[in-house]
């Protein structure tokens, strides 16, 4: 086998002599016929080579196509067995697990302000002023720390309407998102001209407000029309029309209709050396009492017939001064604030005084209950008396709860609520019930967002309402939600000033408009989205 694979050439052809390199040489048929002999001889070898080294690899490997579907089984066969492995070492992991307990769930981690001291069973006393409001009946006089933690967490969702958006999931969040912008679309298709149609005494019903956050518009200035040149000390909207009234140190007192739009002036009067201290409209909205600073002399203006009438003198009033009143429910009379604690009964009939009566200390404000019978007077020493209108008869009285000086006071008009003002800025929430038939009433809650004197109290006319106001300070006002007696978080705007030193603030007949009277001359006028009606 060697012997046939040796290949022998020819030395003695191969060698060129320097003689021949030297010159080209000539060319000879023959020779060059020999030479090509031998080259088909030595190709014809070399062919015999290559086709023995092939067989010897098909015997080895096969041929070329075996061999590819060789290693590509290989490779299949390998991936199984791999796989195999794996379900065989998993099932084993399971058959262990099978027989072992099963693999316990990993535990919720603690929140940081959970202490171990606090899941002891321990009863808290409910009958606390700072807990009192967390009592769901009388009976409920205690309470453990997880029941009472829990109730928290209700009450600050309750207050906060619904889930604060920094505690809910993406999808809650998207739903929110949703249903918020539903409402909008609703809202840009109502037409607003609806609502300023209905000024009558009907009223809509309405579903109850929630707290948190008061959806609200703001509007041009209802004195927009004609602002005042001086501090603005009265706004107030007509009983039954559609038209607020602003009076103010500018010696005027204004009408303007009310569209939220441009709210044009209806008609302006000027009361010679006369600053308006206190301007209101009679029950029946025919007639405006205003008052001034120092002047026992006051104003009727009578709106139908255009007449201002000056009232010089009041047969029986012996104070040398008219400032603040009220204007008693039954709409014929008036109560004259006097000096060292006196009121005075005024029928407008005859502009005479008809009964007095006097408490102790010199009086801050003045609130009747809704069947005007009864009437609340805070006085400056803290002190609230409960007065019987029809025979000035004293019925009760009670100290406001931690007040120094009183500086306001007011009833809602559904009889439930009395809220009493304090020169602290603290404002107590009463029951007018507990008011009326205890001598040592605690307030519901006391509402401490001000920080400067409380001087104005308002209640809107569905009680749903409380706006807070101090003219000391700028932006010293705040809208009060009932019965959760809560803030609403969004008025006024912190971005920027709107409302200024507020000195008077009144809500539109069916709480659909909301105004104030502030230092600047101007009356901000907000619409409530919440409230269908004027």
């Amino acid at each position: 086998m060697e012997d046939e694979n040796v290949i022998k050439l020819p030395v003695a052809e191969n060698k060129i002599t320097a003689k021949k390199r030297s010159r080209p040489p000539k060319f000879d048929p023959e020779e060059e016929e020999q030479r090509r002999q031998q080259n088909l001889k030595r190709l014809a070898v070399l062919g015999e080579e290559d086709g023995s080294v092939k067989r010897l690899e098909t015997l080895v490997f096969g041929a070329e196509e075996e061999l590819l579907e060789r290693l590509v089984e290989e490779d299949e066969e390998e991936q199984t067995r791999g796989l195999q492995l794996e379900d065989e070492e998993g099932g084993g992991d399971e058959d262990s697990e099978g027989e072992e307990e099963p693999r316990q769930q990993p535990q919720p981690r603690k929140a940081a302000w959970v202490d171990e001291d606090d899941e002891l069973e321990e009863e808290v006393d409910l009958k606390h002023r700072y807990r009192r409001n967390l009592m769901k009946g009388d009976a409920e006089s205690a309470m453990s720390k997880q029941r009472l933690q829990q109730r928290m967490k209700e009450q600050f969702q309750k207050s906060m309407g619904g889930t604060p958006s920094w505690a809910q999931s993406s999808d809650q969040k998207k739903k929110k998102k949703k249903a918020l912008d539903e409402e909008e679309e609703e809202e840009e298709e109502e037409e607003e001209d609806d609502l300023l149609r209905r000024t009558g005494n009907f009223v809509a019903p309405s579903e109850s407000l929630p707290s948190g956050v008061l959806r609200m518009k703001k509007c041009l200035h209802a004195n927009s029309a004609r602002p005042s040149a001086d501090r603005l000390t009265t706004v107030q909207f007509h009983p039954s029309a559609q038209v607020v009234m602003t009076a103010g140190l500018d010696q005027s007192v204004s009408l303007f209709q009310v569209d939220g739009k441009t709210n044009p002036k209806i008609q302006s009067v000027h009361l010679e050396r006369f600053p308006v201290h206190q301007a209101r409209f009679s029950r029946d909205g025919r007639t405006v009492i205003a008052t001034s600073l120092r002047n026992k002399m006051f104003y009727l203006y009578d709106m139908m017939e255009g007449r201002v009438a000056p009232v010089r003198s009041v047969r029986g009033l012996s104070e040398a001064r008219v400032k603040d009143f009220s204007v008693c429910p039954d709409g014929g009379a008036l109560l004259l604030t006097g000096t060292n604690g006196y009121l005075h009964m005024l029928t407008l009939k005859t502009n005479e005084i008809v009964r007095s009566m006097k408490i102790n200390g010199d009086v801050s404000g003045v609130a009747f209950c809704p069947d005007g019978s009864k009437a609340f007077v805070n006085s400056e020493e803290g002190e609230v008396f409960v007065w019987d209108v029809r025979s000035s008869r004293c019925l009760s009285r009670f100290m406001d709860d931690g007040c120094v000086k009183g500086t306001a006071i007011a009833a809602s008009p559904d009889g439930r609520y009395l809220a009493c003002g304090s020169q602290a800025g603290v404002v107590n929430v009463y029951s007018q019930e507990a008011c009326l038939n205890s001598t040592n009433p605690k307030p519901l809650r006391a509402v401490m967002n001000l920080l400067t004197s409380a001087t104005s109290l308002t209640f809107n006319p569905t009680s749903e309402i409380l706006a807070v106001a101090s003219r000391v300070e700028d932006e010293a006002v705040r809208l009060v939600h009932l019965p959760s007696i809560t803030v609403f978080s969004n008025f006024p705007v912190a971005s920027r000033k709107v409302a200024y030193r507020v000195s008077c603030l009144d809500f539109s007949p069916r709480s659909g408009f909301f105004s104030l009277a502030n230092n600047k001359g101007h009356a901000p006028l907000f619409r409530l989205l919440h409230y269908k009606d004027f």
